[in-house]
């Protein structure tokens, strides 16, 4: 049986140096050399039950230039400086092993030792030596931490998909894919389930799931100066990621919004990167997806369709209309609202009564029924919301609602209506109505704009919330 190792070359040219080879947790630093722009890490050997390996480029001020993941499925990580990044000469690579049984154990006193990597006058100019640094990680998280711009996508009644997302100091998600159990409102690290190449991090992305195919669509997203336009696909039933080669041109986007209409993807609108010194700019164009031929295009569409735009919601409403709402082109938001007949394939400006959201971008949004929907929080360009409005098609009216659940401003979150029956015990921090069965809205994370970034669910019954708009 071969020993488990993992390993690192840096530069074109460098040697492979290990860096892991003990059972359990522990962790490694290693300096990057000064004149080296390309690293790459890699394992070897028999990977135990649930193994991971997190791995992260720091710069001095142990910010992350970039994350990744080692799995028994995904085996090889490499990183390369891009033309516009400026990899400072105290660049760490920090490597930490967490989980599973691993054979050969080895003793601590063996891991903390020093890597003596020849000279390379082509890549590394001198010899040089590192530290290698163990300590021991707190305890596996038992839920996912706090984070904003990740996508919860429900994948059956009583289970959904966490997938992304950006925490504190911009730092993006070590813990990058849950799996939620609302029978009791659990959560499971999902990341090493999962076989195949798993999405790289990123925020502003979207995830969504086609019940015909039992497979979720994970597209676009960025990640610090990257940005992407790639499409992956979880098969839920396998539990098998791939990496379509699609035909057909789309940009890179951020925080677009995408449906799912007869399983093809309608993706509107986004941000997406202009080259230095321009600002990024925002789309108003609508691609397709049609996953059958793995084929972009862009449809015809008519009518009054709505300004360039990032952050908006979309709502599926009655399996033929999608209401867009909201949204921002620095430095304007919107509170607007526009209707793509999905039939047509026309777009008409929405009158509405009552009184409206105000302008904002980043906000959650959910269909409670066939005829209403909720937008939630949300972005105004100077704070973080909280407030709650029900939007109803059949009277283009507004409704706000007030509910103690929704009370804390928060932008970047994620709302998905699913069921909870059946719930027998809820954790102790999870906030859960009396008689919250049937239907119900689920709240997760965001943030307020102020540094902090929420790791919470909490759960509103949709019967609660249709009751306070005929209070209203």
């Amino acid at each position: 049986m071969d020993e488990f190792g993992v390993y690192a070359v840096f530069g074109v040219n460098g040697p492979p140096q290990r860096l892991l080879r003990a059972e359990g947790s522990c962790r490694v630093c290693v300096a990057v050399p000064p004149s080296v722009r390309q690293v790459v890490l890699f394992s070897s050997g028999q990977w135990g039950d649930r193994v991971c390996v997190n791995a992260e480029l720091n710069d001095a001020d142990r910010t992350p230039i970039t994350i990744g993941k080692l799995t028994p499925y995904n085996r090889c990580l490499s990183w390369e400086q891009w033309e516009e990044e400026t990899w400072t000469d105290s660049v760490t690579l920090n490597v930490a092993l967490e989980g599973g049984d691993l054979v050969n154990v080895k003793q601590t006193e063996k891991i903390c030792e020093f890597l003596n990597a020849p000279s390379n006058s082509q890549v590394i100019g001198q010899s040089w030596r590192s530290p290698l640094t163990l300590c021991f990680p707190a305890a596996p998280l038992l839920s996912p931490s706090g984070r904003w711009g990740q996508t919860l996508c429900p994948i059956d009644a009583q289970t959904a998909i966490l997938i992304g997302g950006q925490g504190a100091r911009m730092q993006f998600c070590k813990d990058p894919m849950w799996k939620l159990c609302t029978e009791d409102l659990s959560w499971v690290a999902a990341e090493t389930l999962a076989e195949g190449p798993t999405p790289e991090a990123r925020i502003g992305h979207t995830a969504i799931y086609d019940s015909d195919s039992k497979r979720i669509f994970v597209f676009g997203g960025s990640k610090n100066k990257k940005w992407f336009n790639d499409v992956h696909i979880l098969d839920t039933q396998s539990w098998k990621w791939t990496m379509v080669e699609a035909r057909g041109n789309v940009p890179p986007l951020a925080y677009h919004s995408c449906s799912m209409f007869r399983g093809e993807l309608f993706v509107l609108g986004g941000v997406f990167p202009r080259p230095n010194p321009e600002p990024d700019g925002c789309s108003d164009s609508l691609y397709i997806f049609d996953p059958q031929l793995s084929v972009w295009y862009q449809p015809i569409v008519t009518g009054d369709q709505p300004s360039p735009r990032s952050g908006h919601s979309a709502c599926v409403m009655q399996e033929r209309k999608i209401y867009v709402f909201g949204g921002w082109d620095t430095p304007v938001c919107y509170n607007d609202m526009y209707m793509l007949d999905l039939g047509l394939m026309e777009f008409s400006a929405v009158k509405t009564t009552g009184k409206a959201p105000s302008p904002r971008s980043w906000h959650g949004s959910a269909v409670l029924s066939d005829t209403k929907f909720l937008i939630h929080g949300g972005y105004n360009g100077n704070n973080a919301l909280s407030d709650a409005f029900v939007f109803d098609i059949d009277t283009n009216s507004w409704t706000e609602v007030t509910l103690p659940q929704l009370s804390v401003p928060r932008a970047g979150h994620s709302i998905v209506t699913m069921e909870t029956a059946g719930c027998s015990r809820f954790p102790e921090d999870v906030e859960v109505n009396a008689g919250s069965v049937g239907n119900t809205l689920l709240v997760f994370g965001g943030g307020d704009n102020e540094g902090n970034f929420y790791s919470d669910l909490t759960t509103v019954a949709v019967e609660e919330l249709l009751a306070a708009i005929q209070r209203g």
